[in-house]
């Protein structure tokens, strides 16, 4: 039972009717103290009164974190279909590719829960708002996947340099995870792109 002590301490923690605290947690207006996620009812937690993402952050970091999960979903496709020249070579480096979306999707996802908003990654959100071009079905030859790779990737950073800016505005700290990432994927277009190119005269 909760005493008087508790709910001077902690306000979410009084169920009475008439009390709301649907902002920070607690009792709403019509009954007990409770929020619905999924089909289970959870008590929201009066200790959520850090910093909450404004929608321009949450905006961004949800097209970031749909591009993502794409990039991560193309990249397997083209490693398990590539056939040709050099194989292998590129059959691993997709996974490296793969590996550096698929964390930072997971850790996009996990700044927005930090910031008192929710992350996206249904199916059905990623394919209609991710950026990403559709990756050709079957097998593909490793020239011609090597382009459609490094084109899914250079989109993924571009929508993390579009919305930079409003995110660093809002939180320099979520704009220190899209640098992280801005990095690496840059990287791996350099190194996944550079076997189709030729050296450029001076």
């Amino acid at each position: 039972m909760t005493s008087t002590t508790d709910i001077t301490t902690d306000p979410a923690l009084n169920t009475e009717p008439g009390h709301d605290w649907t902002d920070e947690g607690g009792a709403l207006p019509q009954g007990s103290a409770t929020g619905s996620v999924g089909d289970q009812p959870t008590r929201l937690e009066a200790s959520e009164h850090g910093f909450k993402a404004p929608r321009k952050l949450r905006d961004g970091l949800q097209d970031v974190l749909v591009d993502l999960i794409n990039l991560h979903l193309v990249g397997k496709q083209a490693h398990w279909n590539i056939v040709g020249a050099n194989f292998r070579d590129l059959h691993l480096n997709l996974d490296e590719l793969v590996n550096v979306a698929r964390e930072g999707a997971d850790e996009i996802a996990e700044r927005l829960r930090a910031l008192h908003s929710t992350a996206d990654g249904r199916p059905e959100v990623v394919a209609t708002r991710s950026t990403l071009k559709e990756f050709p079905a079957g097998e593909i030859d490793t020239h011609a996947a090597i382009k459609a790779i490094v084109t899914a990737i250079d989109d993924a950073v571009g929508t993390m340099r579009r919305v930079h800016d409003d995110v660093d505005a809002a939180d320099p700290t979520s704009a220190d995870i899209l640098h992280s990432y801005i990095s690496q994927l840059e990287q791996q277009s350099w190194f996944i792109g550079a076997e189709i190119r030729t050296p450029s005269t001076s």
